[in-house]
């Protein structure tokens, strides 16, 4: 008798276990598409690095998501129009979230395409986003 209700609690514990798996594999994306690029290119127009507090470092000055944005645009007013931003990790500064939103209303707001790396030799992927409204 007792091995056949410690046969249940081990069978339904077992079950709890692959149900809490499954779910925690499948929820909760909060990040936008993000694909291995075919087509990545050879050379990047800007390349940033990640900061503290969802900033980014571009040629060794911090910026906030608005003075990326700002600068994007400065090279389209000269001629310059960058078409290619990308995001890698270098040093102690993860690439977090913010980051990975901010960088992707970058290229949504100013159509550019935008490529990640989140770990030095890692793969490269694209960032890739949809409008709402369809």
């Amino acid at each position: 008798m007792q091995y056949r209700a410690l046969n249940r609690i081990l069978r339904g514990s077992l079950l709890a276990l692959f149900a809490a798996l499954l779910l925690s594999a499948c929820g909760g994306k909060t990040r936008p598409d993000a694909v291995a690029a075919p087509n990545i290119p050879a050379s990047f127009d800007i390349t940033l690095l990640p900061e503290k507090d969802g900033q980014f470092d571009l040629n060794g000055a911090t910026l906030s998501e608005e003075d990326v944005k700002g600068h994007l645009r400065y090279l389209r007013d000269q001629n310059k129009p960058a078409q290619s931003v990308f995001l890698k990790r270098e040093g102690k500064q993860k690439v977090t979230d913010r980051h990975v939103q901010g960088l992707a209303r970058i290229g949504f707001e100013l159509k550019v395409h935008t490529f990640l790396q989140e770990k030095p030799g890692a793969e490269i992927t694209e960032i890739r986003v949809e409008s709402a409204a369809k």
